[in-house]
């Protein structure tokens, strides 16, 4: 199955953070990482702090979808990661933002397609760097969305 996973942090050293994150991602049992796109700097969006630093990755994975939001969260325990109050700065932050074709419905626990991925120009401009024509079921191609973010800040990093 290929999973993509969104990446985020915007406490501590955060670019260093996300690439631990995807290093972490490369070396989980039970997949392979199969891309990563660039990084990217974003202003935070209903949340306060720093600039976060994002990317997305892709994964090709026999791991079912909750057995990897568990190895994501693990992964982002390890960046201590707490969560004091909705969308509070992070360390890490690692979103299960698709699992195949599947649509899940497991509130409030695992929801995919993430629930606002396409409203999001931090997730949908590292995803139209690697697969611009990937489909988001029942809201179409990543590049068909895109325009809906432009007013949204994002600047490339890497």
């Amino acid at each position: 199955m290929i999973a993509w996973v969104g990446i985020g942090a915007n406490l501590g050293d955060a670019r260093a953070n996300v690439l631990d994150a995807l290093d972490r991602l490369a070396r989980l049992p039970g997949a392979r990482l199969l891309q990563a796109s660039s990084l990217y700097r974003t202003a935070p969006i209903d949340s306060s702090g720093d600039d976060y630093v994002n990317a997305v990755a892709s994964l090709d994975t026999g791991l079912d979808a909750h057995a990897l939001l568990r190895a994501l969260f693990d992964i982002e325990q390890a960046h201590g990661r707490e969560r004091p109050y909705r969308n509070a700065p992070r360390t890490l932050d690692l979103d299960l933002l698709l699992y195949g074709d599947d649509i899940i419905a497991d509130a409030p626990v695992l929801l995919v397609p993430h629930p606002r991925l396409h409203e999001r120009a931090f997730v949908l401009a590292p995803l139209a760097e690697l697969a611009p024509d990937l489909v988001i079921p029942g809201r179409g191609s990543v590049a068909s969305l895109l325009p809906g973010v432009a007013d949204q800040s994002i600047e490339r990093l890497s």
